[in-house]
């Protein structure tokens, strides 16, 4: 399962890009309001730290359809290739999808709460369907249950949509959507880190520089390599 990371902080994007194998950036209207400022020059950002060859989710925040189609065009003339415009799961949202996914467009439908909408926004010709994967959970319903559903769906239809599960507050919920045919998620910062921190790995790590100090002093092996190559 890819990763891609969900956020619009411009920091975070720097570090994960550099030491995390993410394949991209997603953002939504609420994200990209807590940065705040020129929102434009926000996404151009993003795009020059990521590069053109990675995925970057825009979503559109028109909500009539031809107002989405000149938002959609407008998005994507804007940040090059590889742009994904995200379009919520609304009548007006699959109608766009049809036509901008007919003109070769890549379309994340995004708030998607059911299998039924992901079936009618894969046939519709999305590229991405986004579950909403804690918010089912916090309305007493079973969000992993739900990628399981859309990837059986898919996986019957032969469809090449693919899942981008989004909305997760634990670790354990971007683990247990890996395993149910999930192609993708797209993680918060706070939950990314924590998928990579554990305090065994600390620990472990301690102990074995200790026992390298104890036997070998302060040098590390390159140290002493570079000493023994001299």
């Amino acid at each position: 399962m890819r990763l891609i990371l969900d956020t619009a902080n411009l920091k975070d994007i720097e570090y994960f890009n550099t030491h995390y194998p993410i394949e991209g950036v997603t953002t939504n209207p609420t994200i990209l309001s807590k940065e705040g400022g020129d929102v434009v020059a926000l996404l151009k950002n993003i795009r020059a730290i990521i590069g053109e060859d990675k995925e970057l989710h825009v979503q559109v925040t028109e909500t009539q359809y031809e107002k989405i189609l000149m938002e959609a065009r407008a998005i994507v003339g804007l940040l090059g290739k590889n742009t994904f415009v995200k379009i919520p799961a609304t009548d007006a949202g699959i109608r766009a999808t049809k036509t901008l996914a007919a003109e070769g467009m890549g379309i994340t439908v995004t708030a998607v709460l059911s299998p039924a909408q992901a079936m009618i926004a894969s046939l519709a010709g999305a590229s991405y369907v986004a579950p909403y994967v804690s918010r089912l959970e916090n309305l007493c319903d079973d969000g992993v249950g739900c990628v399981a559903a859309i990837a059986e769906v898919f996986a019957y239809a032969g469809t090449k949509t693919q899942i981008l599960a989004a909305s997760f507050k634990t670790v354990k919920e971007v683990l247990d959507v890996a395993t149910v045919g999930c192609h993708a998620a797209t993680v918060g910062s706070d939950v990314m880190k924590k998928m990579l921190a554990h305090s065994t790995t600390d620990t472990s790590i301690a102990g074995f520089r200790k026992d390298w100090e104890r036997a070998f002093g302060r040098n590390t092996l390159l140290e002493l390599i570079q000493v023994d190559a001299r």
